[in-house]
C-alpha cells in the first residue's frame, strides 16, 4: 500500500465516522433513535406561554397552518436577527399565501424578555411574527418538548449572554414536527417548499 492510498484511506475513514456521527447526532435529536424513540417524532407537545402582547400562545395555537418554530434571545447578536429576517423574507415571498403559514418566536432568555421586550424587538420584522415567553418553568418545559439546548454563559460586566439550539423546526397542520428547515437559500425557494405543506 502506497502513502497516498493509505492517506486517502485516513481521510475516507475520517469522513465516514464523522457521517456516522452526524447521522447519530440527528436520528436522537429528532427523536427517531435512541432511549423510549416511537418511530415517529417526539419534537414537540403541549406548551403555555404569552406572546408578545400579553396573549396566551399554546400548543394549539401553532395548529391549522404549518408553522416556523425559532428559539432564540433578544440580546442575541447575530443568529437570531439573521434568522427572523429569514423567515420575514420568507414570508415576504409567499406573498397572498403569507396567512396560511405562522413563525413562531420562543426566548430562551425569559429573564429580560418580557412580553413588551419582544413586542418592541419583532418591530424591526414581518409584523405577521409571534413572539412568546413565560416564568422559567414555562420555558424548560417549551425547551423540553422541542429538545432545545439552552445554557446560561456569563460575560463582563455581570452580563451573560445564551447559548442555544439554532435549528428552525417545520411543524405540520396538525402541529407535528416535520423536518428543520433551512433558510439558507432564496426566500422563494424556501417559499415553494413550505408551500408543499399548506
Amino acid at each position: 500500500m502506497t502513502a497516498k492510498t493509505s492517506h486517502v484511506l485516513v481521510v475516507l475513514g475520517a469522513f465516514l465516522t464523522g457521517l456516522v456521527i452526524f447521522l447519530g447526532v440527528f436520528l436522537y435529536a429528532t427523536g427517531q433513535f435512541g432511549p423510549g424513540a416511537p418511530g415517529a417524532s417526539a419534537i414537540g407537545g403541549p406548551f403555555n406561554l404569552i406572546d408578545q402582547n400579553g396573549k396566551a400562545v399554546t400548543d394549539q395555537d401553532i395548529k391549522g397552518k404549518p408553522h416556523l418554530v425559532f428559539f432564540g434571545y433578544t440580546h442575541c447578536p447575530d443568529v437570531c436577527p439573521a434568522t427572523l429576517f429569514e423567515v420575514s423574507e420568507l414570508l415576504r415571498a409567499l406573498g397572498k399565501d403569507g396567512d396560511r403559514a405562522g413563525a413562531l418566536f420562543i426566548t430562551v432568555d425569559p429573564e429580560r424578555d418580557t412580553a413588551p421586550v419582544l413586542k418592541d424587538y419583532l418591530s424591526s420584522f414581518d409584523p405577521r411574527l409571534r413572539a412568546a415567553t413565560g416564568d422559567p418553568k414555562a420555558i424548560d418545559a417549551v425547551e423540553k418538548v422541542y429538545r432545545v439546548y439552552a445554557k446560561k454563559v456569563p460575560s463582563d460586566n455581570a452580563d451573560y449572554s445564551m447559548d442555544h439550539t439554532a435549528l428552525v423546526y417545520l411543524m405540520d397542520k396538525q402541529g407535528r414536527f416535520v423536518a428543520p428547515f433551512s433558510l439558507k437559500r432564496r426566500p422563494e425557494d424556501a417559499a415553494a417548499d413550505l408551500r408543499k405543506y399548506f
